[in-house]
């Protein structure tokens, strides 16, 4: 090519990979620095020629020369040296090696960049030197992250296919991916726990179940069953003292003769269970829920004095024919439409309990306590005299 005079043509490549132009060369050496600048997408700081000699006067070019543009860095030639090749964009040779957490992963910069090219890893790896990448001592990048997690990450960017191996923790690798950045991987695995969640057993506790766990108890402790599924259940003339069955759901159970004293059935659902003849000396069912039960022939009363605390519960519909029931304390529980005929209620708290409808025919009520009960509609009929009777019953 003719130049013209005091013009030189030169090839000018970046001190770190194979790209290149050729420029024409006239001004200052500051001049042509600014166009390496521009044309290399980099700050040119020193300029090498092919032997690594820095050209510090432009009167020093000479036409048809190979130069070598850097940043600063050192010079070393990218035709010659591996580590440069390797770098060029699509090339078969484009590999690179991380170090996670201490433990080496070998692939290549597309497989960082293509899959999700929005991530973390893809804006790390996409441009050299973009985020100053720290490398250890056999060039492999360092990142701070777990290994074991980050194994699944990159084969999913390998090939597109989450796969979680035996004994990986899903939500570990669901923290490294939306640490990463990689959305698609990161709503597959929320969708895979969720689906891996075992769901909650509702189901009820068997007679079986439950006979292992009281033979495995000392008599006098307090086995805690609370808030447990025992609906339907035959528990029926088990010894079940001292235990803990607050909140537990004792539903339509066979209770028949069942030892249940000192037990605490406080708030616990009762309702339409068959407690005929069970022992209920001193237990505690305040707010219970037994609507529906049947406690006929059951015995509350403790030679000892501890009372049986009934205050507050629904005890509806209840059929508690011929209880032994002295000093119990029904106060302000719901009896309404309940059956109490010939029970013994002696000393027993009535107050503020609601009576509406219900059968005393029988009762012994003598020392018993109804002021402020609603006896509206209840029967009477050959009652024992009753303390404050005439203060309740108008």
């Amino acid at each position: 090519m003719t130049l013209q005079d005091g013009e030189n043509l030169i090839s000018l490549f970046l001190n770190s990979r194979l790209s290149n132009f050729i420029q024409t060369v006239y001004g200052t050496l500051t001049d042509l620095l600014s166009v390496a600048t521009n044309k290399l997408g980099i700050k040119a700081c020193n300029l090498y020629n092919g032997k690594g000699g820095l050209i510090d006067d432009i009167a020093l070019i000479r036409d048809d020369d190979v130069l070598y543009v850097s940043e600063g860095d050192p010079f070393f030639d990218p035709q010659n040296d591996v580590r440069a090749r390797d770098d060029r964009p699509g090339a078969h040779t484009d590999w690179l090696t991380l170090n996670i957490g201490g433990r080496l992963f070998t692939t290549t910069r597309s497989t960082l960049v293509s899959k999700e090219p929005e991530s973390m890893l893809a804006h790390m790896f996409r441009e050299k030197a973009v985020w100053g990448n720290k490398q250890d001592a056999c060039g492999a990048y360092l990142i701070d992250r777990s290994p074991e997690y980050f194994e699944p990450i990159l084969n999913y960017l390998r090939h597109g296919q989450l796969i979680i191996n035996e004994g990986i923790n899903l939500l570990g690798v669901l923290e490294e991916a939306r640490f990463f950045g990689i959305e698609q991987l990161a709503e597959q695995l929320e969708v895979a726990i969720k689906n891996n969640q075992t769901p909650e057993d509702h189901s009820p506790i068997s007679r079986k179940e439950f006979v292992r766990f009281l033979l495995a108890t000392p008599t006098k402790s307090e086995l805690r069953c609370q808030g447990l599924n025992f609906s339907g259940a035959d528990l029926s003339r088990l010894d079940l003292r001292y235990i803990n069955f607050k909140m537990a759901n004792l539903s339509r159970c066979n209770l028949t003769h069942a030892n249940l004293c000192s037990s605490n059935l406080e708030r616990a659902d009762l309702s339409g269970a068959n407690l005929d003849g069970a022992n209920l000396q001193g237990v505690k069912m305040l707010c219970s829920n037994a609507e529906g039960a049947s406690l006929k022939g059951c015995n509350f009363e403790d030679p000892s004095g501890l009372k049986a605390n009934l205050e507050g519960a629904n005890l509806k519909g209840v059929d508690m024919e011929g209880s032994q029931m002295t000093g119990i304390n029904l106060r302000v529980a719901t009896l309404k439409n309940a059956k109490l005929k010939n029970c013994n209620l002696r000393g027993a708290t009535l107050a503020g309990t609601d009576l509406e409808n219900c059968d005393l025919s029988g009762c012994d009520l003598q020392e018993a306590n109804l002021r402020g009960s609603n006896v509206k509609g209840a029967i009477f009929e050959e009652m024992l005299t009753a303390l404050h009777m005439s203060q309740s019953v108008r």
